[in-house]
This record gives C-alpha cells, structure tokens and sequence, in this order.
C-alpha cells in the first residue's frame, strides 16, 4: 500500500473547517498571546484544591533536586530524613541528608550494571535491537524506591555537611555526557576484545580497570564518598550531641527506623500484558547487581490508595511515582484532571483512558515525590498532600496538593512499608516476577 501525502485539497478542507467557527478564531488569539495554560486554566478548580487535610504528617521543609534525575533519592532520603529527625528529637528543619552521596554510588553502580550488560550481549551484532538500547542511554540518571533501597542497603546514608552537593550534582548535564561517552568508549574495547578471542574472565578484569577509572571521574565531579564522620546535632531542647567516626553504613542502621527492604512496591499499570496480581520485573533493569531482581506487584489503584492512607495514618510518608507533567500547574502546586480545560480552547476531544496512554506511550513514571497528608471525607480521600523536590518557590512553600481523581489516572507506584500490607498481598508479591522487555511502558519515560 502506497503512502499518501497533504494534497491542496484536505488543506482547503481543514482551512474550511478551521473557519467555520468564529470561536475557533477567538480562542486562536487566546492562546497565541497567553499561551495554552494560561488560558485553559480553571479557577474554580484552583479554589477547590486548597491546602487543608484531616491527615498529615509534619516533615519539615522540602529539598531541591534542581537541574538533575535525583527526584527518586530525594523521596527516599527525605522519608529516612524524617524517621532519624524524629527518633532523635531533631531539629527538623536544619536536618538533611546528602543526596551527593547516593548520587555518587548510584552512577558507580550503573557503570557496573551497563558493562555487565554489554558483556551479558557480548556475542549480539551491534545492530542488535537490545545492544542498540543499551548504547542509546548507558547511564540513565532516573530511579525508582527498589534502586534506592540497594543503594541504601549497601552504602548507608551520611548527613549533607559530610558530603555537601557540588557543581556537576546540581546541574548534571555535563557529568552524564562525559560518563555516557565514557560507557560507549568501554563498550568498544569490551565487545573488541570478544572478537579477538579473549576469555570472559579476561573482559572482566578489563572492566575493573574501567571502573577503577569511572570513580576517579565521578571523584572529580562530586568528591570522594566520606569513609567515616562526625554526626553532630542538636535536639529539640538545645542539647548538643555527637557520634565520633560513625560509617554511613553504621549511621544509617543505628538511626534510620526506616529500612527501605522492609517495603514493596505496588504498581497501577491497568494494561493487558500485565494482569493484577502478578509481579513484574524489567530485562537489564536496576542499579546494583547482586541477582535479586526489582520487582513490582501490579494491582488496582483502590489498593494502592487504601494503603498509602494506611501508612500516612501511621505517620510514614509514602514514596510514588506519578507522570507529573500532566494536568498539574508548578506556581500553584496543584494536580487536578479538571484543572485545564484543554477540549474547549482547542475544539478537539482526548479520548484514551489510562490503559490506553500507558501502551502508547502517552504517559508514564516521570517524576517521584512522597505522600505526607490526605484529606478523607466519609474515610475516602478527595485530596493529598504531595512532598515534592523542587525548591520552595512553587506550591505552598514547595508542597503540592493533588486531586483524587489525579491519583487514579496519573499515580503509578506506591511504597509501602510490609507493617501495613495484608498477607495475602505480601504472598502475591512473593512471586517469581514475569521478565518484561527493557522497553516495556512499566519503565521509566526519559
């Protein structure tokens, strides 16, 4: 069958139909001089999400991930931010955690994960479609709770004054293309040296050596991982205290009631390839390579809510991933499905439900904030009270607040600590999970 290209004709008949509607007109001149936000925007939506829940948990001022991927450590850190600020009897508010530190051993770790996957497709023509994904983003910045709690489990935490942010981890533009470059250039000399007939034990004393070179590159960037500091602090009642050569390891077991390995992560993803009640896992997909795949149980967005509310009741937050850009406004901080009127100013109708964005690629996990209130009416929730990591200028003092209905089209993952979750749940997750291709629609959108 032969492609068909724009013949004058269909222009004169979209022209026609384009001009048959004076309000098409009015509405062109609308968004043209405001902008489509503007204009699509409903004030009585902003007045119904206001600020107030009948369940809240005080977790102290928001972070700022600024120009990086860091959203996913930025949740976790602020959800063990909390529990080590409250067992302690912490000034809150002055407390906060390194997120360079993770930052650090999180590109480490991807190094190692992305060499052994060359070497796992060592064999494969580099045309190759999973050898052609591997290359296109050797070391994706993005991340998900079960990444971070290898990260965290393997390396502990430190406070931000042990390891203060630095240039290239506020503004990792820079640092990504020379580490990227970095892997294709490894991917070369690894994949040449199977050509030329060298053991697979010989590949991987080469990767060694490449690695002993990434962290060097990441030293330059972000500093040296601290092997031991002082954790000094003050409690609520001005008394000063202080730890002598803790390990970040130690630091993190001794203080942390917050262990991410005690959690699981429910999935909404309502599409056919992933029925409710199994779990699932992702081709080449994590950070640390330790051989215990990261998992995800996919059930209903009723259960999903139902223990979010459970835990925020027991004054945890609740980490989520959501696809944030849509239908949210970053000046007021409000995520509402009825926030733009998007079909009238643009004389068209949006007809995909979630299913159906999900397998078009219309939306996915772009963004990872926590949970910290709701607002039930009856004990169901019409509102929740949303942590995010974009500095304090947006929103009320960079807390959000998003719509129930926004939660059931637009929220994707929960974590939700084992305390709360029903037997039989925790039996599901306890599957053998279902291997996804790399690309599936349950990974991350970059």
């Amino acid at each position: 069958m032969g492609k068909k290209s724009i013949s004058n004709e269909l222009i004169k008949k979209c022209s026609e139909y384009y001009n048959s509607d004076l309000n098409n007109k009015v509405y062109s001149d609308a968004v043209i001089r405001n902008g489509l936000v503007d204009v699509a925007l409903r004030h009585d939506a902003i007045a119904n999400m206001h600020f107030h829940f009948s369940e809240e948990i005080d977790v102290g001022k928001v972070t700022n991930q600024k120009k990086t991927g860091r959203c996913w450590m930025f949740a976790g850190l602020n959800c063990i931010r909390h529990s080590i600020s409250k067992k302690l009897q912490m000034e809150e508010k002055d407390f906060e955690l390194s997120q360079n530190y993770i930052f650090f051993w999180d590109k480490l770790e991807k190094s190692n994960l992305f060499l052994e996957n060359i070497i796992a497709t060592i064999d494969k023509d580099l045309e190759d479609h999973e050898v052609i994904g591997l290359l296109s983003s050797p070391v994706q910045e993005g991340g998900r709770w079960g990444l971070f709690a290898k990260l965290i489990e393997k390396y502990g935490v430190v406070p931000k004054y042990a390891m203060p942010d630095s240039k290239a981890s506020e503004d990792s533009k820079m640092l990504n293309e020379i580490l990227n470059y970095k892997m294709r250039e490894y991917a070369k000399i690894l994949r040449g040296m199977y050509r030329e007939g060298k053991l697979i034990d010989d590949i991987r004393e080469e990767k060694e050596s490449m690695l002993i070179d990434v962290y060097n590159i990441l030293c330059r960037f972000m500093g040296e991982p601290p092997k031991t500091f002082d954790f000094e602090y003050r409690d609520v009642d001005g008394d000063f205290h202080r730890e002598r050569n803790i390990t970040p390891l130690d630091f993190y077991n001794r203080f942390s009631d917050v262990k991410p390995k005690d959690y699981i992560v429910l999935v909404n993803y309502p599409t056919e390839d992933k029925p409710f009640g199994k779990t699932y896992t992702l081709k080449y997909h994590g950070n640390v390579v330790d051989g215990e795949p990261i998992k995800y149980l996919n059930m209903d967005i009723d259960v999903l809510k139902e223990l979010a509310i459970a835990q925020i009741k027991g004054g945890e937050q609740v980490s989520f991933g959501c696809d944030v850009g849509k239908m949210s406004h970053r000046e007021f901080g409000i995520m509402d499905t009825n926030l733009f009127n998007y079909e009238t100013v643009l004389n068209t109708k949006f007809i995909m439900d979630k299913s159906d964005r999900l397998m078009y690629r219309a939306s996915g996990s772009s963004h990872v904030m926590t949970f910290v209130g709701v607002n039930l009416v009856d004990g169901k929730p019409n509102r929740w009270k949303v942590q995010n990591s974009w500095g304090e200028s947006e929103g009320n003092e960079g807390f959000y607040v998003m719509s129930d209905e926004w939660f059931d089209e637009y929220v994707l993952r929960v974590a939700i600590n084992k305390k709360y979750v029903p037997k039989e749940i925790i039996e599901a997750y306890e599957q053998e999970p279902i291997v996804l291709s790399p690309w599936n629609t349950l990974g991350p959108v970059f």
